[in-house]
Protein backbone atom coordinates (compact mmCIF):
# COMPACT_ATOMS: atom_id res chain seq x y z
CA UNK A 1 0.00 0.00 0.00
CA UNK A 2 1.20 3.68 -0.83
CA UNK A 3 0.34 7.03 0.33
CA UNK A 4 2.79 8.30 -2.22
CA UNK A 5 1.34 8.98 -5.68
CA UNK A 6 -0.74 11.51 -7.91
CA UNK A 7 -3.37 12.72 -5.96
CA UNK A 8 -7.08 11.63 -7.42
CA UNK A 9 -11.10 11.89 -6.75
CA UNK A 10 -14.03 9.62 -7.16
CA UNK A 11 -16.66 11.48 -9.14
CA UNK A 12 -20.38 10.37 -10.19
CA UNK A 13 -23.08 11.53 -12.25
CA UNK A 14 -26.25 12.68 -10.98
CA UNK A 15 -29.54 11.80 -12.34
CA UNK A 16 -29.88 15.48 -13.30
CA UNK A 17 -27.04 15.34 -15.22
CA UNK A 18 -24.35 17.07 -12.91
CA UNK A 19 -20.83 15.28 -11.81
CA UNK A 20 -20.73 15.01 -7.86
CA UNK A 21 -17.31 14.45 -6.19
CA UNK A 22 -17.76 11.06 -3.99
CA UNK A 23 -14.76 11.27 -2.46
CA UNK A 24 -11.28 10.85 -2.87
CA UNK A 25 -8.13 8.31 -3.00
CA UNK A 26 -5.99 8.23 0.07
CA UNK A 27 -4.36 4.93 -0.48
CA UNK A 28 -2.97 2.80 -3.84
CA UNK A 29 -2.72 -0.53 -3.44
CA UNK A 30 -0.70 -2.48 -6.05
CA UNK A 31 -0.88 -6.23 -6.31
CA UNK A 32 1.08 -8.84 -8.03
CA UNK A 33 1.95 -12.84 -8.15
CA UNK A 34 4.84 -14.39 -6.39
CA UNK A 35 7.42 -14.16 -9.03
CA UNK A 36 8.26 -17.86 -8.83
CA UNK A 37 4.26 -18.28 -9.64
CA UNK A 38 4.49 -15.81 -12.52
CA UNK A 39 4.07 -18.47 -15.27
CA UNK A 40 1.41 -20.68 -13.97
CA UNK A 41 -0.57 -17.56 -13.32
CA UNK A 42 -0.08 -16.12 -16.48
CA UNK A 43 -1.25 -19.77 -18.17
CA UNK A 44 -4.35 -19.33 -15.77
CA UNK A 45 -5.25 -15.85 -17.38
CA UNK A 46 -4.52 -17.01 -20.69
CA UNK A 47 -7.30 -20.25 -20.00
CA UNK A 48 -9.36 -17.92 -18.07
CA UNK A 49 -9.62 -15.44 -21.47
CA UNK A 50 -9.86 -18.54 -24.09
CA UNK A 51 -12.79 -19.79 -22.11
CA UNK A 52 -14.66 -16.52 -22.21
CA UNK A 53 -14.23 -16.43 -25.74
CA UNK A 54 -15.54 -19.48 -26.64
CA UNK A 55 -19.97 -19.51 -27.25
CA UNK A 56 -22.20 -22.03 -25.87
CA UNK A 57 -23.83 -22.75 -28.42
CA UNK A 58 -26.80 -25.17 -28.01
CA UNK A 59 -27.96 -27.45 -30.53
CA UNK A 60 -31.88 -29.09 -30.98
CA UNK A 61 -32.56 -31.92 -32.81
CA UNK A 62 -35.43 -30.98 -34.85
CA UNK A 63 -37.94 -33.62 -36.70
CA UNK A 64 -39.30 -31.89 -39.63
CA UNK A 65 -41.99 -33.21 -42.08
CA UNK A 66 -39.55 -34.48 -44.63
CA UNK A 67 -38.37 -37.14 -41.52
CA UNK A 68 -34.26 -35.89 -41.80
CA UNK A 69 -32.85 -35.62 -38.12
CA UNK A 70 -30.18 -32.96 -37.07
CA UNK A 71 -27.21 -34.10 -36.02
CA UNK A 72 -24.48 -32.43 -34.11
CA UNK A 73 -21.25 -31.52 -35.99
CA UNK A 74 -18.27 -33.63 -34.46
CA UNK A 75 -16.60 -31.60 -31.82
CA UNK A 76 -19.77 -30.25 -30.40
CA UNK A 77 -20.94 -33.21 -28.28
CA UNK A 78 -19.73 -31.47 -25.02
CA UNK A 79 -21.79 -28.49 -25.71
CA UNK A 80 -25.04 -29.90 -25.95
CA UNK A 81 -27.51 -28.82 -23.41
CA UNK A 82 -30.17 -31.35 -22.46
CA UNK A 83 -31.96 -29.51 -19.64
CA UNK A 84 -35.51 -29.56 -18.78
CA UNK A 85 -35.69 -26.07 -19.55
CA UNK A 86 -34.84 -26.25 -22.95
CA UNK A 87 -37.25 -29.12 -23.94
CA UNK A 88 -39.82 -26.51 -23.03
CA UNK A 89 -38.84 -23.91 -24.82
CA UNK A 90 -38.81 -25.60 -28.07
CA UNK A 91 -40.16 -22.85 -30.82
CA UNK A 92 -41.40 -24.00 -34.09
CA UNK A 93 -39.80 -23.84 -37.41
CA UNK A 94 -40.23 -20.51 -38.34
CA UNK A 95 -41.62 -20.40 -42.49
CA UNK A 96 -39.97 -17.93 -43.60
CA UNK A 97 -38.15 -19.90 -46.32
CA UNK A 98 -41.59 -20.98 -47.61
CA UNK A 99 -42.05 -18.25 -50.81
CA UNK A 100 -45.75 -17.24 -50.97
CA UNK A 101 -47.22 -16.25 -53.90
CA UNK A 102 -48.98 -12.69 -53.91
CA UNK A 103 -53.05 -12.88 -54.90
CA UNK A 104 -54.86 -10.44 -56.91
CA UNK A 105 -54.98 -6.90 -55.47
CA UNK A 106 -58.42 -7.10 -55.61
CA UNK A 107 -58.97 -10.22 -53.82
CA UNK A 108 -56.88 -9.30 -51.03
CA UNK A 109 -58.33 -5.76 -50.41
CA UNK A 110 -61.31 -8.13 -49.92
CA UNK A 111 -59.77 -10.30 -47.45
CA UNK A 112 -58.72 -8.02 -45.75
CA UNK A 113 -61.77 -5.80 -45.25
CA UNK A 114 -63.46 -9.63 -44.20
CA UNK A 115 -60.62 -9.80 -41.61
CA UNK A 116 -61.10 -6.42 -40.28
CA UNK A 117 -64.31 -6.91 -39.87
CA UNK A 118 -64.12 -9.75 -37.63
CA UNK A 119 -61.42 -7.86 -35.80
CA UNK A 120 -60.57 -3.96 -35.62
CA UNK A 121 -56.69 -4.20 -34.46
CA UNK A 122 -54.22 -6.90 -36.08
CA UNK A 123 -50.37 -7.34 -36.08
CA UNK A 124 -48.57 -7.74 -39.28
CA UNK A 125 -47.43 -11.60 -38.02
CA UNK A 126 -51.07 -12.46 -37.63
CA UNK A 127 -51.89 -10.96 -40.98
CA UNK A 128 -49.26 -12.85 -42.53
CA UNK A 129 -50.48 -16.03 -41.24
CA UNK A 130 -54.19 -15.24 -42.02
CA UNK A 131 -53.60 -14.27 -45.39
CA UNK A 132 -50.50 -16.50 -46.08
CA UNK A 133 -49.21 -13.40 -48.33
CA UNK A 134 -45.64 -11.90 -48.32
CA UNK A 135 -45.04 -9.57 -45.41
CA UNK A 136 -43.74 -6.75 -48.17
CA UNK A 137 -46.79 -7.07 -49.97
CA UNK A 138 -49.10 -6.73 -47.53
CA UNK A 139 -47.47 -3.75 -46.20
CA UNK A 140 -48.28 -1.92 -49.49
CA UNK A 141 -51.93 -2.55 -49.45
CA UNK A 142 -51.84 -1.95 -45.16
CA UNK A 143 -50.39 1.34 -46.15
CA UNK A 144 -52.90 2.26 -48.38
CA UNK A 145 -55.67 1.32 -46.25
CA UNK A 146 -55.03 1.24 -42.71
CA UNK A 147 -53.63 3.42 -40.21
CA UNK A 148 -50.78 1.82 -38.11
CA UNK A 149 -50.61 2.43 -34.52
CA UNK A 150 -47.43 3.40 -32.71
CA UNK A 151 -48.80 3.87 -29.47
CA UNK A 152 -51.38 3.52 -27.23
CA UNK A 153 -53.35 0.17 -25.76
CA UNK A 154 -52.96 -1.32 -30.04
CA UNK A 155 -49.55 -0.41 -29.98
CA UNK A 156 -48.28 -2.10 -32.92
CA UNK A 157 -51.21 -2.98 -34.43
CA UNK A 158 -52.86 -2.00 -37.83
CA UNK A 159 -56.39 -0.44 -38.19
CA UNK A 160 -58.93 0.62 -41.22
CA UNK A 161 -58.30 3.95 -42.04
CA UNK A 162 -62.02 6.13 -40.86
CA UNK A 163 -63.49 5.97 -45.00
CA UNK A 164 -63.05 2.48 -44.99
CA UNK A 165 -64.70 1.68 -41.56
CA UNK A 166 -68.58 0.32 -41.54
CA UNK A 167 -70.67 2.40 -39.45
CA UNK A 168 -73.73 1.55 -37.91
CA UNK A 169 -75.89 3.17 -40.13
CA UNK A 170 -74.21 1.46 -43.23
CA UNK A 171 -74.44 -2.02 -41.42
CA UNK A 172 -78.01 -1.73 -40.80
CA UNK A 173 -79.02 -0.64 -44.75
CA UNK A 174 -77.09 -3.86 -46.20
Amino acid sequence: MFKDFVPMGVFSETPQGRVAMEGKVEHKFDMKPHEENIEEYSKLCRERTNKSMIKNRQIQVINNDCGVNMRPMPGMLGLISSSSKDKKKIQPVKQSDVKRTRRDRGELEDIMFKLFERQPNWALKQLVQETDQPAQFLKEILNELCVYNKRGTNQGTYELKPEYKKTAEDTDIS
